[in-house]
């Protein structure tokens, strides 16, 4: 199967119809639960009412996520490994999936120089903590998505080891969420400027898609579908040269 292709602007959702089964809403420095809300639950009440798409909301915060679900979304991303106590209760009584992000400080927390001993067990480590937080708050493993962050608190060698440890991630028992779609990685290795990182986004989604994510963020919903697609043909006709081998 193809890897999930998840819009990471509502915008390019539109765009692209038919070709994204996700849509996420994402609200940038929303400082203020208020504030938040008046940004997101509108959003989310429009897309109801038109699509019949599954609904997903980048928050941290338990009070927003909570009313996201009751406005419709059925996915909840954290970027802040779950640090609102609430946020998992919310998320199960819900019956929400939530995406569990590795992070070395927190949203919103200057970590110019990041160090770890070896970023990829740090972050299978952490990933494995939060999703048996999850578990304990009662959501089944299907419901729990993984997400390596990559640009959150690495620096671009960091997030490359990263890419590159996929199937270790993959590993751990969770779909794997990959966002790398236009990240200062891909700029800071390529020299690119965010508006200029298409082709080296395309990249990056094939080979994580090939190392076992399952699920990508992206911002080109339609070149993404592709890239996806034209994977999940290859991986089909692997399998049915296998099966021909045997029979």
């Amino acid at each position: 199967m193809p890897p999930l292709v998840v819009p990471s602007l509502v915008k390019l959702a539109l765009g692209a119809a038919g070709a994204a089964a996700v849509v996420h809403w994402a609200v940038k420095e929303a400082r203020r639960f208020a504030e938040e809300l008046d940004r997101v639950i509108p959003a989310l009440e429009a897309l109801r009412a038109r699509f019949d798409t599954p609904l997903s909301v980048d928050t941290w915060r338990a009070s927003v996520a909570k009313e996201a679900y009751a406005a419709g979304a059925v996915v909840g991303n954290d970027i802040s490994g779950f640090s609102d106590p609430d946020y998992l209760a919310e998320a199960a009584a819900a019956g929400a999936t939530v995406v569990a992000t590795h992070i070395r400080l927190g949203p919103r927390i200057p970590d110019p120089e990041p160090a770890y001993d070896d970023v990829v067990e740090a972050v299978r480590g952490y990933l494995l903590e939060r999703a048996a937080w999850a578990t304990e708050a009662g959501l089944t493993p299907d419901r729990i998505v993984v997400d390596a962050g990559l640009d959150l608190g690495k620096t671009a060698q960091h997030s490359l080891t990263l890419l590159r440890a996929s199937d270790q991630l993959a590993d751990l028992g969770y779909p794997l969420l990959l966002s790398a779609s236009n990240k200062t990685f891909l700029g800071v290795v390529m020299g690119l400027e965010i508006g200029e990182r298409r082709e080296a986004s395309l990249a990056a989604t094939a080979l994580g898609a090939t190392l076992g994510c399952r699920v990508v963020r992206v911002h080109d919903v339609a070149a993404h579908h592709q890239v996806c697609a034209v994977l999940g043909a290859i991986e089909s006709a692997r399998r049915v040269d296998h099966a021909g081998v045997g029979s």
